[in-house]
């Protein structure tokens, strides 16, 4: 296909953000054979007063540029000072900080698309009582001030989109990198019918977790959260117990998928029981890795064998020391967020890099030559 560039192509990496943007500006440069001091990231600034107050500035020219920005509303690992006092940001004030750099371009960009790896507010998307939407509201802030396409990545609940429906919205799943990661990790593991099987936390995660398992060829499970609706602790309904919906486990893999790990006290009680309930090894795939109470009870499950690998992706804030962990696995988005901005900018369609079933299959066709391979040497050894 004949490349039509929309526009010249700007990056905008928001605070706490630049690690990545970098090695997404690799890939750009290497693929459009860019020479090493050509960089596609520009600078975009969001000075505070010391009063907390703050302004958007450009330190170059947007007039029709194709501009994309990448804003991680999830990193606390970045401060500011009001009055004095070192203060982490919040996803409000990094959405903020998004909006004071839309309006700094002034509308000058021929195009301004936002890449918000975990949707701001995304798990506030429907009303349940009298409560604020969020999410919509977020939303139709970005289109009202210029933003022609969002990009999110396993949004909490994809159908938020209905709140803007003129305006691009794309949710992407990292499937295919997720399994990647794990067959790396993991190279003994058998992905078929007999060997692993794909379990739901909870009945939210269910849409995912039957693509997984569709792509896969794999059985399927679920648990749902019985909640206490009578009382509210830290704004959400207690959960009560996890009930387990499915076949037989025992003696499989398992992988358990959902879209973020907050304070994981949901997935290790799933991970128990589980592994009451026979479980071979156990294998979180998760986009989001927040760990809100830090990495003490994850530690001590993994020390006990309630689970063996955590995979979550390098799109938000990595928490400080998560690297170390013997349990923990990265996998990497760069790549794949530079092939969307490669593409998008080109005015080609995404559509094929949305779907990476071929690519899953290509992946399981060589994992099933390898474990054949492996026990045929092992039969040798053997006679």
């Amino acid at each position: 296909m004949r490349d039509n560039i929309y526009g010249e192509l700007t990056v905008i990496g928001m605070r706490g953000c630049r690690n990545f943007i970098d090695q997404v500006d690799y890939y750009l440069r290497e693929w459009r054979s860019h020479n090493d001091d050509e960089s596609f990231v520009f600078e975009a600034d969001c000075p505070r007063f010391g009063s907390g107050e703050a302004k958007g500035i450009l330190h170059n020219t947007m007039r029709g540029q194709d501009v994309y920005i990448y804003s991680d509303c999830f990193n606390h690992g970045v401060t500011y000072k009001m009055y004095g006092i070192e203060t982490p940001m919040s996803p409000d004030d990094h959405f903020q900080d998004l909006k004071r750099t839309i309006a700094a371009i002034g509308g000058k960009a021929a195009r301004i698309t936002v890449i918000m790896p975990m949707l701001y507010e995304g798990r506030q998307h429907k009303r349940t009582s009298r409560e604020s939407l969020d999410c919509a509201i977020a939303l139709q802030e970005l289109v009202n001030m210029g933003v022609s396409n969002i990009i999110t990545f396993d949004a909490h609940d994809s159908r938020v989109s209905n709140a803007i429906p003129l305006t691009g919205f794309d949710n992407v799943r990292p499937t295919y990198q997720m399994i990647k990661a794990l067959v790396r990790a993991v190279p003994d593991i058998y992905l078929n019918h007999d060997d692993t099987i794909i379990i739901s936390p909870d009945e939210g995660a269910m849409s995912r977790t039957m693509y997984y398992a569709s792509v896969l060829g794999l059985e399927l499970g679920m648990f749902y959260k019985r909640r206490n609706y009578s009382v509210i602790v830290d704004g959400k309904n207690p959960i009560e117990a996890h009930e387990y919906l499915g076949k037989d486990i025992k003696g499989k893999d398992v992988i358990v998928i959902d879209d973020m790990i907050a304070s994981g006290e949901s997935i290790l009680d799933v991970s128990h029981q589980l592994k009451e309930k026979g479980a071979r090894r156990i294998f979180f795939f998760i986009t989001f890795g927040l760990f809100t109470n830090g990495f003490a009870s994850f530690d001590k499950a993994y020390e006990e064998g309630v689970f063996d690998k955590c995979f979550t992706t390098n799109l938000i804030y990595h928490p400080e020391g998560l690297m170390d962990r013997e349990w923990y696995g990265e996998v990497n988005m760069c790549k794949y967020v530079a092939l969307i901005i490669d593409t998008l900018n080109k005015n080609h369609s995404i559509g094929s890099v949305l779907n990476p079933v071929k690519k899953i299959h290509t992946i399981l066709e060589k994992q099933n030559k390898y474990n054949q391979n492996k026990e045929g040497a092992q039969l040798k050894i053997k006679d």
